[in-house]
């Protein structure tokens, strides 16, 4: 058997390959839509890709398993578990197989049999690997998609926080106790295979190591560790990470069929004298580093530098409208690359960003300024503080004078924050609080200032930092 590893850490993503090397044929799990990288490997290591298993409808990324039935003919092998709102509509053009719990299909010598493992979504399942040419009679391993993760497990919330179908949480949640059951009395010996890792915003507290077992979950992973189904419940309810609205988006996407992209390349490059207007008129997205462009650039214009794209973009980008760019040099296509994962299919052109920077356009600033520079005027009320971190941060610890605006959200906020002085807007290094200045500074407000480092050099300074921890939701005696 030949089992391959594949991760896109812009989207803390993992996917797979397993192939059965008797037959040459090998299956893809969870792909992403940048079908080349599973193609090469399959061409390298002699192998044809048959089919694509994918363990629900994802919400954070861009399915691949269209892309391949289109460019190859894989066969599509979906889950047909859960209510009707949340059945793969377009499969019915490919050559596809219904999956039910308890179903097996197989590729080769290598045989899969489905788990329903609901709560994540209500369609998840989970896939029992048994690699039958090797001889076993007892499987392997757990692809668990979004259902258990290294050291944490999979947010039941999803439904109701991106896409909007209220009262869904709490029945998810019972539904994932219940999940959990039967994860519970799989072998410890089985390895854990998950679609996602440290990063991601499908559960809490991920791990950062690519697989785990059954039997170390049983014992580590705290979600696995509650007797009592309601203190479950109120655990997996608490501290999830925001929820970006384009995950709602890209569950329309992949459940209806993404875009076939193809060998679609890069947008058109735009002459930089439609610049000025451009920025008027559309969203402009300047993906150079933070520090470059509080330098000088584009008024108008918003940065989010492409490591960060994942993170930030699915909050501001409106799919339904032209999306344009300011780029250079191999981040154009880096950036494009993380955007199509996204579902961002609107980008319908560029600005050079070597050009923009030579052409005088670029005539905005703002400053970095260290905690000692300013921590005396925030305390005097002579500049205003924002904290841009998550709620779940803010409530770990946070500057007394700070005002809490989280960065996904500040775009619809950012209008009601006081410009009749400086603002300082900061995070936890720095990162997040860079393109908050470039929001602000494209929403009018313009005096804004970047706190470099953070609150983590704010508090290494001997800064004064308040705690409004609520009490932890833990597993009691239950446990």
């Amino acid at each position: 058997m030949l089992l391959k590893y594949f991760y896109d850490k812009s989207l803390a993503h993992a996917s797979y390959m397993v192939g059965c090397q008797k037959t040459g044929e090998a299956i893809l799990i969870d792909p992403d839509r940048n079908i080349d990288q599973y193609l090469d490997v399959a061409e390298r290591e002699g192998m044809t890709i048959v089919g694509s298993a994918e363990t629900h409808i994802h919400a954070d990324y861009v399915s691949g398993s269209r892309e391949l039935a289109e460019a190859i003919g894989a066969k599509l092998y979906v889950s047909d578990e859960g209510p009707a709102d949340w059945k793969y509509t377009f499969v019915d053009g490919y050559d596809h197989q219904l999956l039910k719990d308890g179903n097996e299909f197989a590729v080769g010598n290598i045989k899969f049999k489905v788990m329903h493992t609901p709560g994540h979504t209500p369609e998840s399942i989970s896939f029992i690997l048994t690699d039958t040419g090797g001889g076993a009679d007892r499987p392997m391993g757990i692809f668990t998609g979004d259902f258990v993760f290294v050291g944490s497990i999979g947010r039941p919330d999803l439904l109701e926080e991106a896409a909007g179908q209220a009262g869904t949480a709490e029945p998810g949640a019972r539904d994932l106790f219940a999940s959990i059951k039967r994860f519970n009395e799989l072998p410890d010996f089985l390895q854990v295979w998950p679609s996602h890792g440290a990063g991601s915003a499908c559960g809490k507290g991920l791990g950062a190591i690519p697989s785990s077992t059954v039997g170390y979950e049983k014992l580590f992973n705290e979600a696995l560790q509650f007797k009592s189904e309601d203190e479950f419940v109120a655990y997996v309810l608490s501290d999830q990470p925001e929820a970006p609205p384009y995950f709602a988006v890209m569950k329309h996407v992949n459940k209806h069929g993404p875009k076939v992209i193809g060998d679609e390349g890069l947008p058109k490059k735009i002459d930089i004298a439609k610049l000025t207007a451009t920025v008027e008129d559309h969203m402009v997205i300047d993906v150079g580093a933070s520090k470059s462009f509080a330098r000088n650039h584009v008024p108008g214009a918003l940065n989010i530098p492409t490591k960060y794209i994942a993170r930030d973009a699915g909050w501001y980008v409106d799919y339904s409208k032209p999306l344009y760019l300011i780029a250079g040099g191999a981040e154009l296509a880096d950036a494009i690359h993380v955007f199509r994962e996204m579902g961002v299919d609107n980008i319908v052109g560029y600005f050079d960003g070597d050009e923009v920077a030579k052409s005088g356009l670029a005539t905005e600033a703002y400053e970095y300024k260290t905690p000692e520079e300013v921590a005396g005027a925030i305390e005097r009320g002579d500049m205003l503080l924002v904290d841009v971190r998550r709620q779940a941060e803010w409530n770990e610890g946070h500057i007394p004078q700070a005002d809490h605006r989280f960065l996904g959200k500040i775009l619809d906020s950012v209008k009601e924050i006081d410009d009749s002085k400086p603002v300082v807007f900061h995070c936890r290094s720095g990162a997040r609080s860079a393109v908050a200045c470039g929001i602000a500074q494209a929403s009018g407000i313009k005096n804004v200032i970047n706190l470099d480092g953070g609150i983590v050099r704010w508090e290494k300074e001997g800064n004064p930092v308040v705690s409004e921890q609520p009490q932890s939701v833990g597993c009691g005696e239950s446990c």
